[in-house]
């Protein structure tokens, strides 16, 4: 493996720590939204940097690699939508039959 490939490796694991760091000492909801999507980016770059590692790059790491996007922003759309909606002052008001 050459220095790059562990480079980034070691960077890979630094940004999931931290998101993990993040997401144990965060209590707001944002921010633990944040420490997810920066775990998210770690794993990411993991595997990018797994399917760099053969003269031929591998298609498998890099078509898992788009597919986790789409899933993460869609997951981070819908936690910052429940976020939101758990903290909100109003209150709904009562339906009456």
């Amino acid at each position: 493996m050459t220095d790059t490939l562990l480079f980034y490796l070691l960077v890979a694991s630094f940004l999931w720590a931290a998101g993990l760091h993040g997401l144990i000492v965060a209590r707001h909801v944002l921010r633990r939204v944040i420490a997810v999507n920066i775990m998210t980016a770690g794993v990411f770059l993991a595997l990018v940097t797994l399917a760099a590692r053969a003269p031929e790059p591998d298609p498998v790491l890099h078509a898992l690699v788009l597919t986790g996007l789409v899933i993460s922003v869609s997951a981070t759309a819908l936690a910052l939508h429940l976020g939101t909606a758990a903290f909100s002052t109003e209150k709904p008001e009562p339906t009456t039959r």
